[in-house]
C-alpha cells in the first residue's frame, strides 16, 4: 500500500481537496468521502481496506476533513464511527493546518493557496 507524506492515508471530503493536497506535493493514497456511499459504507470499506492499527500499533488513518461547519460535523461522525469500529485514526495534520491557517480559511481545497510546504515535507 503505497503511503502519502505522513505515512498514512488522508481521508477527505472529495475531489478539490485530493487536488489541492497532490498540488501541494502529497503523494500516496488518499481517500475522497464524497462517493456517492453512506458514512457506514464508507467506514466499512476503511475497515476492509486498512485495518485497525499498523503494523507498530499507529494510526492507520488520518482525517483531513474543511473547517467550516459541515466539515466539522463530518470530521466528528467519521472519528465516532471508526473508534466504534476499534481503527485508530489521527487528527494530527488538522491540527497542525489549522494552527497555521488564516481565519478565513475553511477549506482543504484552498490549502494550496496558503503555502502550506513546510507542514508536508
Amino acid at each position: 500500500m503505497e503511503q502519502n507524506s505522513l505515512g498514512i492515508p488522508i481521508i477527505v471530503e472529495g475531489k478539490k481537496d485530493t487536488e489541492a493536497l497532490r498540488e501541494l506535493g502529497f503523494t500516496g493514497t488518499i481517500e475522497q468521502l464524497n462517493r456517492g456511499w453512506d458514512l457506514d459504507r464508507f467506514c466499512t470499506y476503511l475497515l476492509e481496506t486498512y485495518g485497525t492499527r499498523s503494523s507498530e500499533g499507529g494510526a492507520v488513518l488520518e482525517l483531513l476533513m474543511d473547517w467550516d461547519r459541515t466539515g466539522t460535523t463530518l470530521q466528528n461522525k467519521l472519528l465516532v464511527k471508526l473508534q466504534f469500529l476499534d481503527i485508530k485514526i489521527s487528527q494530527e495534520a488538522r491540527k497542525v493546518i489549522s494552527r497555521a491557517l488564516k481565519p478565513e480559511t475553511k477549506y482543504v481545497e484552498s490549502l494550496n493557496s496558503i503555502g502550506l510546504e513546510q507542514f508536508i515535507q
